[in-house]
């Protein structure tokens, strides 16, 4: 079968280890063995530059990749990542043979496609979007959980107001954790539409809510006063990279 890779490399990613080999022109391959903190990888670096290996490639396992990938890019080794199912598609494999044997095998073939892989600017950008995605989703769990303190104390205040984390919402319970807990005062702080609601208002916030309760919504209320300054944040570094992204 025609070559079309003379020198290439094929790396199986592990999250302490990368086993890695080298073919160069038909016959003559090597494979070795590394660690995978930095230095480790920058010995592969220096390997592949001295090989003048024209193409490496890897499978995308995980997140241990994107590390191998960031430094090679760096280091202007040209570098494919491959789907792990298109490589367990491939017949022909014989047992004894190596994964990162295989890889390098295949790629010098010709035999596996190369995942897209956006530029590194896009990568950060997508990073950061997921992990507000995360944080997004974890500050509506938090208001699940401030609803569920609130139902123990039979208070009814989701059953009036449609959004906890509101203006009317958030005034009603700093105000309950501040040891103010008499449904007139309560009602009385409804903001907006809200306080044309004030008996139904009075009647959900009609409760028996004790100190441990109180206590477990004050720290709750942190932690979303927290996580909303920490989506602010990620609005603001997401804008930045959109910028950079659209200058670049």
């Amino acid at each position: 079968m025609e070559l079309m890779y003379e020198r290439c490399c094929g790396i199986d990613v592990h999250k302490k280890m990368l086993m890695v080999c080298v073919f160069i022109g038909i016959n003559k391959k090597e494979i070795r063995e590394f660690g995978t903190m930095t230095d480790d990888i920058m010995e592969i670096v220096k390997w592949l530059k001295e090989t003048k290996c024209e193409i490496a490639a890897m499978e995308s396992t995980g997140v241990y990749w994107k590390p191998i990938y960031n430094i090679f890019e760096q280091e202007g080794i040209n570098t494919i990542i491959v789907n792990a199912q298109h490589i367990k598609a491939v017949p022909g494999r014989k047992t004894d043979v190596k994964d990162a044997e295989w890889i390098a095998d295949l790629v010098r073939h010709g035999l596996v496609k190369a995942s897209y892989i956006p530029d590194r600017e896009q990568r950060e950008l997508r990073e950061l979007v997921r992990y507000r995605n995360e944080i997004v989703g974890e500050r509506a769990r938090e208001l699940n959980r401030i609803q569920a303190v609130l139902e123990g104390a039979n208070i009814k205040l989701g059953n009036v107001v449609s959004d906890i984390s509101g203006a009317t919402g958030m005034a009603i319970l700093h105000a309950m954790i501040d040891g103010k807990t008499n449904p007139e005062y309560l009602a009385a702080l409804a903001k907006g539409k809200l306080a044309e609601k004030t008996v139904q208002l009075q009647r959900a916030l009609k409760g028996s809510i004790n100190t441990h309760q109180i206590q477990m919504l004050k720290l709750q209320l942190q932690h979303i006063d927290f996580l909303s300054d920490s989506i602010v944040q990620m609005d603001e570094e997401v804008k930045k990279k959109q910028i950079l992204s659209k200058n670049i």
